[in-house]
């Protein structure tokens, strides 16, 4: 679901409603005290949800005084971003 690799983390399923409960919990999970970058690369399907599991491991974060960078933002989840009004939430490397 979700792998450390090369000091990123990094999101190997689709982040769809169906996934949407376990993603959450393993990034909270994976998250360190530091900074992180969640690599999405690897994101082949994504819906709504994704937004929404992407905003709770921000607040998780920021509740642990740490910060989340996201890289490899797929063009779907970006526009989804866009069309929410999210998007200058979400930090994209």
């Amino acid at each position: 679901m979700i792998e450390r690799e090369d000091g990123r983390l990094r999101v190997t399923v689709p982040m769809v409603m169906a996934n949407a409960r376990g993603l959450l919990e393993a990034g909270r999970s994976a998250l360190g005290q530091g900074g992180e970058v969640i690599d999405l690369g690897a994101v082949a399907e994504a819906d709504s949800s994704a937004l929404a599991v992407m905003l709770g491991w921000l607040r998780t974060a920021e509740a642990r005084g740490s910060s989340i960078v996201f890289a490899n933002l797929p063009v779907g989840v970006r526009s989804l971003a866009d069309l929410y009004g999210v998007a200058e939430l979400l930090s994209v490397a």
